[in-house]
């Protein structure tokens, strides 16, 4: 499978970037890693630091194309969780360091992804978002409950407010990992921090890469839009994104 990536990380409207975003490629397989470290807890940089760092090491460990993805999926965002814990042993749980992922696995012709907290994953295909993540978050739940609709969530009052993340209680975290999704030509995958969909709409997320010749022009232009939307209170703004080649 061909593919193209690109990744993006801008500051925003904030003192200090917090996420961290990574590509990681073998012979024949492509791990997409998006990590947002939650900067109302301490340490927010390095705990997105340590837990992007822990999936690549993971994923550096084994042969690819991975016999099992979704039992690797759930080893590494495990093994980052933990090593999350272990920096926050000896600070009060107010105080430890927290992050959100999504991690998306590209082998074979066929993706397979995970996420925690409030960082997304998106699947565009034939100029429209045809799946997304499900938050782990307050909103989301008043979502699915019929409570609030889809475009009341940007301005609700709880909208930062996720249910589960990597680090502090030292139980696994809900985790929600796909199976397996066959890809096709033009396909575009992307993993982002809630800095980059919070201000879109489905829309304007696929407006970014209609008629882009080069694909990272189109993350860029989706992280140009970003900004301008939450200006001047823009989160830290990041993704990392695939097209599969024609």
């Amino acid at each position: 499978m061909q593919i193209e990536t690109a990744e993006i990380s801008l500051l925003g409207d904030r003192a200090e970037n917090q996420d961290r975003v990574m590509i990681v490629a073998g012979d024949s397989a492509t791990l997409l890693i998006c990590i947002d470290g939650m900067g109302g807890h301490a340490d927010g940089a390095r705990a997105a630091q340590v837990a992007s760092e822990t999936i690549a090491q993971e994923f550096s460990r084994i042969s690819r194309p991975v016999l099992d993805p979704q039992g690797f999926l759930h080893r590494a965002i495990g093994r980052a969780h933990a090593n999350l814990v272990a920096m926050g042993v000896d600070r009060s749980m107010e105080s430890r360091p927290r992050a959100t992922c999504a991690v998306c696995l590209l082998q074979d012709q066929a993706a397979f992804w995970a996420h925690v907290g409030d960082s997304r994953l998106y699947l565009l295909r034939n100029q429209a978002v045809t799946q997304r993540t499900r938050d782990h978050s307050h909103v989301e739940l008043l979502l699915q409950e019929g409570l609030i609709e889809e475009d009341e969530i940007a301005d609700h009052p709880m909208r930062n407010f996720v249910e589960c993340c990597l680090g502090g209680d030292v139980r696994l975290p809900q985790m929600t990992i796909t199976g397996q999704t066959r890809l096709q030509a033009d396909d575009v995958l992307i993993a982002c921090t809630d800095g980059m969909w919070s201000g879109l709409g489905d829309e304007q997320i696929v407006s970014a890469f209609a008629g882009r010749e080069v694909f990272a022009d189109g993350l860029n232009a989706l992280g140009k839009m970003a900004l301008k939307a939450c200006s001047p209170y823009a989160d830290n703004t990041s993704a990392v994104a695939a097209r599969v080649a024609a």
